[in-house]
C-alpha cells in the first residue's frame, strides 16, 4: 500500500515560467521591435539616436530641466542620459544653462534647430504610431492607454527587492548527531 505524501515534507516542482508569455519580457520585446524600426529612420533622416530623440521630445514639452530629472521622466540610464546629452550640445541641439536659485544645478534647453529637428520629427513618429495601432478599435486603443498607464503606476509602486526577495528558510529540526568518538595519536 503506498502512502499519501505528507504535504509538509512534499517538495512541489519548480514552476515554468513560459518567456514568450511573460509580460516583462513580452513588453520588451515589442518596446525593441518599435524601437528598431525607428531607430534607422532617426539615424538616417535625423541625425538622430532613441536616446537623443526622447531628451529633444522631453525638452520640447519641459524646457529647463537637469539630466538628472531627464533620466527620471524617461526611465533612462543616466549614463545613456549623459551621453545623449553631450551628443545633442556637441550637436547644438540643446544647450545647458545654470538655475538661477542653485547655480550648481543645469537646465537643459532646445536651442533653434533643436527645436526644429523636433517639429520636423514629430510627424514622422506620430505616422508610424498610428500605423502601428491602425489595427485596433478605438475602444481597444482606449483600454491598452488605460492598461499600461495602470501597469506603470502598479510597476512603481513595487519594490522589486521586497518581491524578490528569498523566503525565510523554514527551520530545520535538529536530529541528534551520532557522538564522535575521541581519537587520540595512540590508536
Amino acid at each position: 500500500m503506498v502512502k499519501p505524501a505528507n504535504p509538509a515534507t512534499s517538495v512541489e516542482p519548480p514552476r515554468v515560467l513560459e518567456l514568450e508569455r511573460f509580460l516583462p519580457y513580452r513588453l520588451s520585446v515589442l518596446a525593441n521591435t518599435m524601437s528598431g524600426a525607428i531607430a534607422s529612420a532617426y539615424a538616417e533622416r535625423f541625425e538622430l539616436s532613441i536616446p537623443e530623440w526622447r531628451i529633444v521630445a522631453v525638452l520640447a514639452r519641459a524646457p529647463g530641466l537637469s539630466s538628472a530629472q531627464v533620466a527620471e521622466r524617461t526611465a533612462m540610464d543616466k549614463v545613456a542620459v549623459s551621453r545623449a546629452v553631450a551628443a545633442l550640445v556637441r550637436s547644438r541641439r540643446i544647450e545647458r544653462g545654470v538655475e538661477e536659485s542653485d547655480r550648481r544645478r543645469s537646465q537643459l534647453r532646445l536651442t533653434a534647430k533643436g527645436m526644429a529637428v523636433y517639429h520636423e520629427v514629430v510627424p514622422w513618429a506620430l505616422a508610424y504610431e498610428e500605423a502601428v495601432l491602425r489595427g485596433l478599435s478605438a475602444r481597444a486603443r482606449q483600454n491598452l492607454d488605460r492598461l499600461l498607464d495602470a501597469l506603470l503606476h502598479r510597476a512603481r509602486q513595487l519594490r522589486p527587492a521586497a518581491i524578490l526577495r528569498p523566503a525565510p528558510a523554514r527551520a530545520r529540526k535538529k536530529t541528534p548527531r551520532d557522538p564522535v568518538p575521541n581519537r587520540t595519536l595512540r590508536e
